[in-house]
């Protein structure tokens, strides 16, 4: 059967190399399920794709699925995989050690079309746009992650996550109306956007690679030039390593089809996202840059605790209760106070949200698809001692927030949000180098808006270089459920140390809301703006030495 497995590999790759024609080749038709699953049906464990580019057609909305396979590897070396509608690219779910090795993924058509603004209305509300030859239709327009950047810098001016209005004027040309205007925005005629769009006849599922419920898995040199949202995203998973991965925008002497302007975006929003990791993910050398939003996200979930009695919480769900019997629970006030972990003992259902707690969540600061459309399901969740929690506290699974995640070496920016965005605890951020994020660097932060979990113990941000972001670099903070800073002990133990800050805002650093801070060593080059770099808030048990302004670096020869 191996031997008749390499000789249709051999066959296989022949025939894609006389097909090929060059750079501009769009690729040729193949079944890439079908070879996979045949291979795997005869017994292989390392099934070898040939090389070649490739385009592929969803079936059930998604190019490429693997499920419940164990101790296998996909060897996709040289291996293009175009993807003929702006669906999922790859799916994988329930496998448990499967490498996935080699794999290009692009979009033809793309997930995003892209023009150029010929005319502004007097308070910048309204923008006519002309779209470039070779890129999505106007009729295609998703009105999703509308971004607009400088014509000669190339690089991210402003954005509007997605315009009031839209109105195809024809297939060339839209007209985007804003909800609000500014004539001093900065935005002029000229300027280049990009905005996302759909081609999915067939049913549309997010994101490039998606999956659930994987343990050990391995990515391995895995490149990804578009998405309709994520690039990576991981669910309920445990200890996926992503190596060398890569996140770009398409060079154009190497693009799939002649465009009259370059790609100018990547994805239309995060690079990786994890959520819910038993073990949390390990990014190594990775690369992300031009994506919609965050290169990287690591985040748990919080529940909405509405009523407590003693040990018995009444709980409603964000999404399927990831508080599992056994657990241990985060417990964040609504004041910001984070309480001692406890112990889930029971859960038992408890109906679903009511009336009276619609009308509380509506008077909250969360996010308006939370605040005004939430049908929660109800739990009540009984704990191994009482507590004292306010309606409007938050309550998480200690077990399931990706906890033991390490980053290193890695390479993001040019972004519109932030870049490592961190939501667990015992992991390090160490060794990255991030240039130009338009917000923080990297962020140590639960967020309450997102209903995103959790505050972090042991962490360590270490020996990473920061050029140019749009907000501190560093920062490491917790707010409350009014956006007020919490007190000391909703982080503990952080560690911020021999970090080059280039070009940053002052402060360089933000820190707050820790018990056991470190920050030493880190070093700060030509910070912008006025004040100290380093700020401290709500903090006890602090060592603060050895951080230094480089003034050596802007000596005037």
């Amino acid at each position: 059967m191996l031997s008749n497995l390499m000789l249709g590999v051999a066959l296989l790759a022949a025939s894609v190399a006389a097909a090929e024609v060059g750079p501009t080749a769009v690729g040729t038709p193949f079944d890439i399920q079908k070879y996979i699953g045949d291979a795997l049906a005869g017994g292989a464990k390392t099934v070898t794709v040939p090389p070649g580019r490739y385009r592929v057609t969803p079936k059930g909305r998604v190019h490429l699925s693997l499920r419940g396979l164990h101790d296998v590897t996909i060897d996709c070396t040289g291996v293009e995989m175009i993807c003929t509608e702006t669906t999922l690219a790859v799916g994988i779910s329930d496998c448990t050690n499967l490498t996935v090795r080699g794999l290009t993924v692009d979009y033809d058509p793309l997930p995003f079309t892209q023009g150029r603004i010929t005319t502004l209305s007097a308070d910048h509300k309204v923008h006519d746009i002309e779209l470039f030859a070779g890129y999505p239709p106007a009729s295609q327009v998703a009105n999703f992650k509308y971004e607009i950047f400088d014509a000669k810098t190339r690089e991210l001016a402003t954005y509007d996550h997605n315009p009031a209005k839209v109105e195809v004027i024809d297939e060339q040309h839209l007209r985007l109306t804003m909800d609000r205007g500014n004539p001093n925005d900065g935005i002029a005629v000229g300027n280049i956007v990009v905005i996302g769009a759909d081609h999915a006849p067939h049913g549309k599922a997010p994101h490039t690679f998606e999956i659930r419920g994987c343990a050990n898995l391995r990515l391995e040199h895995i490149d990804v030039f578009a998405s309709n949202a994520f690039g990576f995203v991981e669910s309920d998973c445990d200890a996926t390593i992503y190596d060398h991965c890569r996140i770009d925008r398409r060079a154009p002497e190497t693009d799939l089809v002649v465009r009259a302007d370059p790609r100018i975006r990547s994805l239309d929003a995060d690079a990786f996202h994890s959520a819910r990791a038993v073990r949390g993910p390990h990014y190594l050398g990775c690369y992300a840059k031009w994506m919609g939003d965050d290169a990287i996200n690591i985040h748990g979930s919080y529940n909405m605790v509405t009523a407590c009695h003693g040990a018995e919480l009444r709980v409603l769900a964000n999404g399927s209760l990831d508080l599992k019997e056994g657990d241990g629970a985060e417990l964040f006030a609504f004041d910001g106070r984070r309480l001692p972990d406890a112990k889930v003992l029971k859960r038992e259902h408890d109906g679903m949200i009511n009336a009276d707690e619609k009308d509380f969540v509506r008077t909250i600061n969360i996010l308006p698809d939370i605040r005004y459309r939430w049908n929660a399901q109800a739990w009540k969740i009984t704990l191994d001692r009482e507590v004292d929690l306010a309606r409007g506290s938050l309550i998480s699974s200690t077990k399931r927030m990706g906890n033991g995640f390490l980053v290193q070496g890695c390479e993001f920016g040019e972004n519109r949000s932030r870049g490592i965005l961190i939501k667990a605890s015992d992991g390090q951020v160490i060794g990255n180098k991030i240039i130009g994020s338009r917000m923080a660097a990297v962020l140590v932060c639960p967020e309450y808006w997102w209903l995103e979990s959790g505050s972090s113990n042991n962490v360590e941000v270490r020996d990473n270089e920061i050029v140019a972001c749009g907000q501190s670099a560093i920062r490491v903070e917790a707010l409350n459920g009014s956006g007020k800073v919490s007190p000391a002990g909703a982080h503990n133990n952080i560690t911020v140390s021999g970090n080059h800050c280039v070009d940053c805002p002052l402060p360089n650093l933000t820190l707050s809301s820790i018990l056991g801070l470190k920050v030493t060593g880190n070093v700060f080059t030509a910070p912008t703006g006025t004040g100290e770099p380093i700020r401290i808030v709500n903090c006890d048990q602090v060592t603060n030495a050895d951080n230094r302004i480089d003034t050596a670096a802007l000596a005037v020869p």
